[in-house]
């Protein structure tokens, strides 16, 4: 289901285009993820779930010069939306999920059976030992394209330096998805690969005809952003974290980890 290497750069690098936030501002929705408590403030609802992602924030060392970048964005978006449209994340929280397990009701109706999350666990330990070949002992480098704009959310895209990197990251996909015991499991590819880092998600929506300054504060930022120098994110480890919400992954010491 993934696409190879040039067809990925080619839609990220259309993803991150001022044509492109002019189009998608007109389509941003809030997001279900949080509720308004009161003015200006949410709080996140219950969404629980698993994914194989990068270390967040809390527990990174490779990544923690860009993280600190990306809070500084962060709270530029919060500036220039306002607290009552963007709804940041904590900045420990942040990371690339590089593949989607099972979340929400599914995981619910899921885990009504005995033993399920047990049963998980030890069959994503055993996709990760089938991709020992795919260990190089070296980290994989993306690189940071831009702002990237989705329905309920808004984050930085990202892609990995080269084509070997970039289909090792496939494999280990690859080896989740086409498990017959994860299937079993209720689990199935459902997006494209499209690693990026959430900043935040959508409150209030303004009026249609309000959202043009939404795109242009996204063009101005994303411009900024392409002027300084580029910044890497390293990708050295896969690591299975539950979540119950979209605020905190985590995970116990002898869960499943690949390391590239």
């Amino acid at each position: 289901m993934d696409e190879n290497y040039q067809t990925y750069l080619n839609r990220a690098i259309r993803m991150i285009l001022p044509e492109t936030y002019q189009s998608q501002v007109q389509h941003i929705q809030e997001s279900p993820k949080f509720r308004r408590q009161a003015e200006h403030h949410y709080d996140a609802v219950p969404f629980p779930g698993y994914s194989i992602v990068t270390p967040p924030g809390s527990d990174e060392t490779d990544n923690l010069e860009l993280y600190k970048s990306l809070a500084d964005l962060q709270q530029q978006l919060l500036q220039k939306l306002g607290r009552q449209s963007f709804i940041p994340v904590p900045a420990d929280s942040f990371h690339v999920t590089l593949a989607d397990l099972i979340w929400n009701d599914a995981f619910r109706d899921a885990n009504q059976s005995p033993d399920y999350e047990s049963k998980l666990r030890s069959t994503i330990a055993n996709s990760f030992q089938e991709c020992h070949a795919l260990r190089r002992g070296q980290p994989i480098r993306f690189q940071v394209l831009g702002l990237l704009l989705m329905t309920r959310a808004i984050g930085v895209c990202l892609a990995p330096t080269d084509e070997d990197s970039y289909d090792r990251i496939l494999k280990v996909r690859r080896a989740l998805y086409q498990n017959h015991e994860l299937m079993g499991l209720g689990i199935e590819q459902q997006y494209y690969f499209t690693p990026h880092v959430t900043l935040g998600y959508f409150g209030e929506i303004p009026p249609a005809d309000a959202r043009q300054s939404f795109s242009q504060t996204f063009t101005d930022l994303n411009q900024q952003w392409l002027e300084k120098e580029p910044q890497d994110f390293w990708v050295r480890r896969a690591e299975l974290r539950k979540f119950d919400d979209m605020t905190r992954y985590y995970r116990e010491p002898d869960w499943a980890v690949f390391e590239f």
